[in-house]
């Protein structure tokens, strides 16, 4: 099966999940949200849409095995011991794929929908075709009705081939140098693709909307660039590197991979991901946008300059932080992250030795 039959399943696939997470949150229930044994939020979309999207390709794809690398599993729902939780997924995923002529009226029961979740297990790995989903990325931002995305991405042979994105709360507009949260709801929800060699497009998610190819920002002076960083704790070297480039806008924070997406059409020029702590990037925070933006011209380095390296299982094998950026700012970029590293360091090191004193 070629990769233009690939992305066509994926496109497919991802565009349905979409359609579930839009119908939970017209109407999130109490019950829809709970904490898992990490404490971090999961929801009935989150596994909803990784049903959805292992039940499409596995449908799609039919002869091809498929090996899902994703979030989520059933041993965590099974934790909720709530039959409705469940019954209420399994109605979701139904009525999703019965949107489609193609799925109408096919049977499925909890089990199958169970089964479909934990096809998500695969390690991924350098060999073979592994499919790596983020059924919900950004699902803090999800629940307060803000930005998440939905990524899918093909990794073979240890590398990152095509990519696929759906953006439902991301205007279809180019926010650049406006508010990315504010947009009337017809003109939002967008679907990112890209495969190696053909460039990334973008498309409305209404059904029969044409594809539009997009490039990064073309700005070459870094005071003028914009960046982008997650909902968190603040992070101090990013502003350090935002000051070394003359950056004086404030970061603009989006959740999940949207940030990928935007940067990849111009709405910003950099997206810094370094956190306080040393910790595992799992790759299906990463693996759709990191294409997304690479086939947009863009670069997704760590802090080293060096390519991410998706082929290690389930995290990235990278040094420090994650860069993205376009081409014309990768330079003066990482020499910023480079003095800011040793700036840290070097704080941390005279820290260190007056506690000894």
């Amino acid at each position: 099966m070629s990769y233009d039959e690939m992305l066509t399943a994926a496109k497919k696939a991802v565009s349905l999940a979409a359609r579930l997470s839009n119908e939970v949150r017209k109407s999130l229930l109490v019950t829809d949200v709970w904490n898992k044994t990490d404490e971090s939020p999961v929801t009935v979309a989150d596994y909803g849409s990784q049903a959805v999207v292992s039940l499409v390709l596995e449908r799609e794809l039919k002869n091809e095995p498929v090996s899902l690398v994703a979030e989520e599993d059933s041993g965590e729902l099974r934790k909720v011991a709530a039959e409705s939780v469940l019954a209420r997924i399994t109605e979701l995923v139904k009525d999703t794929l019965d949107s489609d002529e193609s799925y109408a009226d096919s049977p499925l029961s909890s089990d199958d929908v169970l089964n479909a979740i934990d096809r998500g297990k695969s390690e991924g790995g350098p060999k073979g075709r592994h499919w790596i989903l983020d059924p919900i990325g950004g699902t803090r931002g999800f629940i307060r009705g803000e930005q998440y995305a939905i990524g899918l991405a093909l990794l073979v042979e240890g590398k990152v081939v095509l990519g696929v994105m759906a953006c439902p709360k991301l205007p279809l507009a180019s926010t650049a140098n406006g508010n990315i949260q504010k947009s009337s709801p017809e003109k939002m929800g967008c679907l990112f693709f890209g495969s190696v060699g053909t460039g990334t497009y973008v498309q409305s998610l209404s059904v029969g909307s044409i594809p539009e190819k997009v490039e990064v920002s073309s700005i070459d002076d870094p005071a003028k660039a914009s960046f982008f960083e997650s909902y968190h704790t603040p992070v101090p070297i990013h502003n350090t590197i935002a000051k070394k480039l003359g950056i004086m806008d404030s970061p603009i924070k989006i959740n999940s991979q949207t940030k990928y997406a935007a940067l990849s059409r111009g709405d910003g020029e950099v997206y810094l991901r370094f956190t306080r702590k040393a910790r595992p990037e799992s790759i299906w925070n990463h693996a759709a946008g990191s294409i997304i933006v690479s086939e947009a011209g863009g670069k997704v380095t760590d802090a080293a300059g060096e390519p991410l390296d998706f082929s290690k299982g389930k995290y990235l094998d990278y040094k420090r932080g994650i860069v993205v950026t376009t081409q014309k700012l990768l330079p003066r970029l990482l020499k910023a992250v480079r003095e800011s590293i040793k700036e840290e360091e070097e704080e941390e090191e005279k820290a260190a030795s007056l506690k000894l004193h």
